[in-house]
């Protein structure tokens, strides 16, 4: 392709939308241009890195016998409400965008194609024999993300993989479920990024178990919590780890101390002298469920911990049945506002111990008369331990489980992990932090939809049983986005070879030159026929101006038929470190064809 030909304008100046330098140097280099809020155009080199990510995907998915389909954008709310999903994407989440056609009916922009794979496979697997099956598609997905952000990295409109995996159990699923894992590893170490996989939370999705495969980058929205052995690694919101020794209570005798000015954690324990390690704190959270059912919650927790909000999400998902609920599709901490709703008489925020009375709560239509009460697995062998007294400007010492305050009957793990605790694989071993950008998620769904849709085969013995699913995502959009992230410097975009748009680029210094121009037509020619993707230059531009624009849209190789040519010579330039040599001509071809891979 010659420059001078494509659709290609650079920037000098960073765009005043973009916030991350990824974002800044694809708009800039012409990669991408926005249209909307969260809406980008894939402009022609953009669309060729999409193109070898595409090709590198769909190769991998093909190796493990997977098929390649295109489903429906468009998706019927009857698939949706059928799984159970439909409140919690269109109120919960509030990501997928929802229409109805001219006859009324409800449709959504799918965001993800679980319901649609699981109708398919209900028509059309009858037996044992038609598995396992694995099928899979490269496509646009919707998502109306609240605060569009960071170009591809959060748009509203993108291009994912999904595939979706049917087993005629669990053991064949996990079979499914690491094939993909091993497909994952490939489509990453082949595109050159260096990342991670790390356990994480299955959230709306669902399923017994899910990796995230991460780009490991400084502007990672995702915190990673691993060890240095490499034995664990998880997202932070599904990490677990041991927290830190309690230190033993001072307070041995039960009392009410005046406490003034001490609504917080730190201003108590400077006020007491003691360690966070020996309060218990009481975080008051509001639950709405999806049937419109509302419950307050009181989280009993040791003082030097903060709730993980999404692990206390999946516990009251757990615990809906109780209040007719199946999904969550709030969960906050009241403000003002909220507590004059249901509030009886003003609280003692702040002061809150964990028998706080149920006569705070009004009786209200779709409100629980009863605080719902759980105990973080951190707080539960406290002794003497100091919490609120439910009076303002005190609190009480010396507490005991059993004693002053009744256990909560729910114990569970709603801590947040965080760097420098202890591995609970091996507690010589401490958590370390690093930022990442997921790029892909795989799930252990088991038979969360196929028995809510009813997508069953008959056994070899002639029995009935649901279909064993797995699902397994991977962002190709933002995949390219990520490489850029991870991997550019002051002068622009630094690609890996494997996804770069070209290969190389040939540039004319000065296009009056015949000889210059003579040199760089046959590179161009022979570097092509020779699978050596090559980009020529031939713009009537000054050279320093070329110089810049090779550097910032990052093709891995820059060619020069400059000065040297008089001694049968060309420049020589690797982007990634700048290095340069003068080549001999006739050795160009051969030479480009092994660093590119291509021998």
């Amino acid at each position: 392709m010659r420059l001078s030909q494509m659709l290609f304008a650079t920037l000098r100046e960073d765009p005043a939308e973009a916030e991350i330098p990824s974002h800044k140097l694809l708009v800039r280099a012409g990669y991408i241009r926005r249209i909307g809020s969260g809406i980008y155009a894939y402009l022609p080199l953009m669309w060729r890195v999409l193109q070898k990510v595409s090709r590198i995907v769909r190769e991998e998915m093909n190796a493990t016998g997977a098929e390649e389909c295109l489903l429906t954008q468009l998706q019927p709310s009857e698939l949706w409400k059928e799984s159970g999903r439909w409140d919690t994407y269109t109120q919960a989440e509030g990501i997928m965008f929802a229409l109805q056609d001219r006859q009324g009916r409800e449709l959504g922009l799918g965001p993800t194609h679980e319901e649609v794979i699981t109708l398919i496979a209900r028509d059309m697997i009858r037996s044992y024999r038609q598995l396992p099956l694995n099928l899979y598609q490269i496509q646009t997905k919707f998502r109306d993300e609240i605060r569009p952000r960071f170009g591809l990295m959060r748009g509203r409109e993108f291009i994912m993989k999904d595939a979706y995996s049917f087993d005629a159990d669990e053991a064949g699923m996990k079979v499914s479920y690491q094939k993909m894992h091993d497909a994952y590893h490939r489509i990453m170490q082949r595109t050159g990024l260096a990342f991670r996989a790390v356990d994480a939370d299955s959230g709306a999705i669902g399923g017994s178990g899910s990796q995230e495969f991460m780009v490991l980058a400084e502007a990672g929205e995702d915190e990673v919590l691993y060890t240095d052995d490499g034995k664990y690694a998880a997202n932070v919101e599904k990490a677990i780890s041991l927290p830190a020794d309690a230190e033993p209570s001072p307070f041995k005798r039960y009392e009410k101390l005046d406490t003034p000015n001490t609504p917080t954690i730190e201003t108590l324990a400077a006020f007491l002298k003691c360690s966070p390690t020996q309060i218990l704190k009481n975080v008051l959270y509001q639950v709405t469920y999806d049937n419109g059912m509302n419950v307050l919650v009181i989280v009993s927790i040791r003082g030097d911990q903060e709730v993980n909000e999404v692990k206390l999400q999946n516990e009251l998902v757990k615990l809906g049945s109780q209040y007719g609920g199946k999904a969550v599709i709030g969960l906050t901490v009241p403000d003002e506002v909220a507590q004059k709703e249901w509030a009886a008489k003003p609280l003692p925020l702040g002061y809150i111990a964990p028998d706080l009375s149920d006569d705070y709560i009004k009786s209200t239509k779709n409100l629980a008369a009863k605080f719902l009460r759980l105990v973080d697995k951190t707080a539960i062998d406290l002794k003497h331990f100091v919490t609120g007294s439910n009076e303002s400007g005190y609190h009480v010492v010396g507490a005991n489980w059993g004693k002053q305050f009744e256990l909560p009957k729910v114990v569970l793990d709603v801590r947040k992990a965080r760097p420098g605790d202890r591995a609970v694989h091996d507690s010589n071993q401490i958590l370390q932090s690093a930022r990442g950008i997921e790029i892909g998620h795989i799930f252990q769904l088991g038979t969360k939809y196929s028995t809510a849709m009813g997508a069953t085969y008959t056994t070899e013995q002639g029995e009935e049983a649901p279909l064993v699913m797995g699902c397994y995502g991977i962002g190709v959009s933002r995949l390219a986005q990520a490489a850029v992230e991870q991997s550019y410097d002051k002068d622009g975009i630094i690609w890996p070879v494997a996804i770069a748009p070209f290969h190389a680029i040939v540039v004319i210094p000065n296009v009056t030159d015949t000889e210059q121009v003579q040199v760089a037509e046959q590179l161009y020619t022979d570097l092509n026929a020779a699978g050596v993707e090559t980009l020529l230059d031939d713009r009537d531009e000054r050279a320093g101006v070329k110089f810049k624009d090779a550097d910032l849209i990052g093709i891995p190789y820059r060619i020069v038929t400059g000065r040297s040519l008089k001694q049968g010579k060309v420049e020589v330039v690797t982007r990634r470190d700048h290095a340069s040599q003068e080549m001999a001509i006739d050795e160009v071809v051969s030479t480009l064809r092994r660093w590119v891979g291509n021998p």
